[in-house]
């Protein structure tokens, strides 16, 4: 990272910046050519400090083509703040929180595995605590990003 007055390293701090975002962009690649979509995410810790990232779609499509050819991808997780303006032109900017990673894609097969994907996206979207039934699980897909490299980065004042 060039700008290390910048870096979060802290998990804490990054798991604050994961909670005020709602959005994951996750880009992929298809036969050389780069493919990026923004989801809905819900998350976790795990016992060594990987990041799982929990995300639904139909059962069928491009993204999940492309995710099941290659499920090596790179995700971005941001939420921008207010427009930092300067006497110095140059040093006006934005402020902005953002994780950046890199990690594989597992497809969750069994109900269970994907009820318990589901309340942790529920529960990062909204707030609450629902506990999803077999019958719901059935009629989308759930996958998870797996990710032992990321980082966070934060710009609050010019």
């Amino acid at each position: 990272m060039r700008r290390k007055d910048r870096e979060v390293t802290d998990k804490r701090e990054i798991e604050e910046i994961i909670q005020k975002c709602k959005v994951c962009h996750i880009a992929m690649c298809d036969d050389g050519m780069p493919y990026l979509v923004p989801l809905s995410f819900g998350y976790r810790f795990t016992e060594d400090d990987s990041l799982e990232l929990y995300f639904h779609s139909a059962m069928y499509g491009k993204k999940l083509d492309i995710l099941r050819k290659n499920n090596k991808v790179c995700f971005e997780i941001s939420c921008v703040g207010e427009t930092v303006v300067s006497e110095q032109v140059c040093r006006s900017g934005c402020a902005y929180a953002s994780v950046i990673g890199y990690g594989k894609v597992t497809f969750l097969e069994h109900n269970l595995d994907k009820c318990n994907g589901l309340s942790f996206l529920f529960a990062h979207q909204t707030g609450k605590e629902v506990t999803f039934e077999s019958k719901q699980a059935d009629s989308v897909c759930v996958f998870k990003l797996v990710s032992k490299e990321y980082t966070g980065k934060r710009r609050i004042t010019a």
